[in-house]
């Protein structure tokens, strides 16, 4: 990664395509009540259950599969195991609630990419009556959109989000340890020894972490901008590690989450949907097809 001239301010990403293209082609004792009238689900034939209500937006994969384990969910009257697959006419329950899942069974697809302003939060209720990201989004006729991680309320940038559960869920999980990036302003001057340290590692109170790469990108005067990668997705960490060397953050940014750059085009507030073509790559990424069972 080059440095940038000390008067751009913060670099959007490493990719030279990332002003055009967003995705460069170059870049994972349930009870059980029976009734005589009830139809046992099918073993073998249909889709998991859990696959289904994911890429429906109900809930993520593993919030399904815990709803399972506890029993919550019913076809045609029998409490539903892991493993057990839906097929067409089946009578689907969640907490005894019908659930009509055929609609989610063609469901197609959509991300979008919104470059979410400070001030807001990534939450779908807030009490203190903040802004809130999903008030800005598109609506949907099927489903929700379901944010792939979070941003606190003074972090901007890069905010994916998808209606397929399942496609958040591959991006989020901690196995796949997919790169986030982001533009940090730090006040004052940072020696090359903190550095050192926070590549090193830097016990927090949630465990040791670190900065996977760091790369000074310019800045004027006290304002100093760098580039930072993670592969984790803990609660603040970026500014807690900087914090964590007594080092002031007066701006944080998220410019790249795995291979999804933030257009330089793309204002504070905007939303962006992503193309077929760009989806296809986002799904190769992720280890799953648009048809393949996860």
């Amino acid at each position: 990664m080059k440095n940038q001239p000390a008067n751009r301010g913060p670099r959007r990403s490493r990719p030279d395509t990332a002003a055009t293209n967003p995705i460069p082609k170059s870049s994972p004792k349930a009870h059980t009540k029976t009734s005589s009238k009830a139809t046992p689900p099918h073993p073998e034939s249909g889709e998991r259950i859990q696959k289904i209500l994911a890429r429906g937006g109900v809930a993520s994969r593993r919030e399904i599969e815990r709803w399972i384990a506890e029993g919550r969910l019913k076809i045609n009257g029998i409490t539903a195991t892991l493993g057990t697959r839906l097929n067409t006419g089946d009578h689907l329950q969640i907490n005894d609630r019908v659930v009509h899942w055929e609609k989610f069974a063609e469901q197609p697809t959509r991300v979008l990419l919104y470059h979410k302003p400070t001030g807001e939060v990534v939450t779908r209720r807030d009490p203190e009556g903040r802004p809130i990201v999903f008030r800005r989004l598109p609506p949907l006729a099927i489903g929700r959109w379901i944010a792939v991680g979070r941003l606190d309320i003074n972090t901007s940038g890069l905010l994916l989000l998808t209606n397929n559960g399942e496609l958040a869920n591959r991006l989020m999980h901690p196995s796949t340890e997919v790169e986030r990036e982001y533009a940090v302003r730090i006040l004052g001057h940072v020696s090359e020894a903190t550095l050192a340290t926070l590549k090193e590692g830097v016990q927090l109170e949630d465990g040791l972490a670190k900065f996977d790469e760091i790369h000074a990108t310019g800045g004027e005067g006290a304002n100093k901008w760098y580039n930072v990668i993670v592969t984790e997705g803990r609660n603040r960490l970026v500014r807690r590690l900087w914090e964590s060397q007594n080092v002031v953050v007066s701006r944080l940014m998220r410019v790249r989450y795995g291979p999804v750059v933030l257009p330089e085009w793309q204002r504070a507030g905007a939303v962006y949907e992503i193309n077929e073509k760009e989806q296809q790559l986002l799904f190769e990424f992720a280890g799953m097809g648009k048809n393949t069972e996860a």
